[in-house]
This record gives C-alpha cells, sequence and structure tokens, in this order.
C-alpha cells in the first residue's frame, strides 16, 4: 500500500517531484543548506532529502550510487552501513533528459540519532540522477528509522511509494546548476 502523493517544486520550481501529503518543511523549523531541500512527517522520523552535489567520479551507475550511500554514512556517523540493493534501469543511458532515471539503492545504517549513544537502524532509500548537461548529482533519500515513532505500516507505505517518488522527479529548468 502506497501513500497519497503530491507534486512539489523544490529549488524554486527548478525541479518537481511527488510526494507525500502534508510534510513539513525543514526550513521553516532550521536552517538547511542551500544545496538541500529536506522534509519532515509530522508524526514519524521518517525525512526526505534532495541534495545537488558534484558529479562523482565512478562512471559506473552502480559504483557511483555506492560511493553516494558510503558519503551519506561518513556525514551520519554511521557506525556500520549495508548496501542491500542497487537497481540500475533497464537501457539505463545518460542521455540529456530533464527526467533523468533514477538508480535506485536500498541500505541501512547503524546511527546514533539525537545524540544518543545507542545505535538506531535507519533504513535508506537512494535516488541517485546523473545530471548529463551538467557536472552533477542528484540525490533523493528517504530516511526511515525502525523506531517506535515509525510503525512498520507506515515504513511499508512509504518503501510502497518510493519508485513511484523517485520516477515523478524532474528537472524544470538547468539553469540551476549554474
Amino acid at each position: 500500500m502506497s501513500s497519497p502523493l503530491e507534486k512539489k517544486d523544490l529549488y524554486g520550481g527548478a525541479i518537481t517531484v511527488k510526494l507525500p501529503l502534508n510534510l513539513l518543511d525543514a526550513s521553516d523549523l532550521r536552517q538547511v543548506p542551500d544545496a538541500q531541500e529536506v522534509f519532515l512527517e509530522h508524526d514519524s522520523d521518517v525525512s526526505y532529502i534532495f541534495e545537488i552535489l558534484d558529479r562523482v567520479e565512478p562512471e559506473d551507475p552502480n559504483d557511483a550510487a555506492r560511493f553516494h550511500f558510503e558519503s551519506l554514512a561518513q556525514d551520519n556517523s554511521a557506525e556500520s552501513s549495508n548496501v542491500i540493493e542497487v537497481i540500475v534501469p533497464d537501457g539505463f543511458s545518460e542521455a540529456p533528459i530533464s527526467n533523468p532515471p533514477p538508480i535506485l539503492l536500498q541500505g541501512t545504517q547503524q546511527v546514533a540519532k539525537y545524540n544518543k549513544t545507542d545505535l538506531d537502524t535507519v533504513e535508506i532509500l537512494m535516488a541517485l540522477y546523473r545530471v548529463v548537461e551538467k557536472p552533477h548529482d542528484i540525490i533523493f533519500v528517504v530516511n526511515l528509522p525502525k523506531t517506535a515513532t515509525t510503525s512498520e505500516e507506515r515504513r511499508q507505505q512509504v518503501q510502497g511509494s518510493f519508485t513511484e517518488m523517485a520516477k515523478s522527479l524532474s528537472i524544470v529548468d538547468f539553469g540551476l546548476f549554474g
């Protein structure tokens, strides 16, 4: 079962994507770097993060996704991380298009959240978009903590919607990338 989705503008409308209804914009609560868009669910620890990054060296899509996942694990100060699956779309090519095909990754990280010493298991759903026209990658990450505030039912709903969300990303204005 998936969640109802609505179209959202990111980066001032330069990118659009479908996301769950009624998310909180984290920039209303705290400072968010310019290269990021962060959304939070009202009643769980699930977060949705978009980030524009410099394009990474690995040209192989599988290796590039794994590189970004390991970089994210490092940024999260993860004690451990594990890639479960990487899905590269059939016939993947880096054609210059406004709706780039996402490379999907599912993994887990063991992270101490909110300055706690106990480790939480966080399921990571990641989509990587290679922006051919510019030297950039876009990553879309959904953090699904396995905690009391994120029910198993909610986790399954988000997992069920993830591919649809990831495939809906559209670049409207390539001027965003400079």
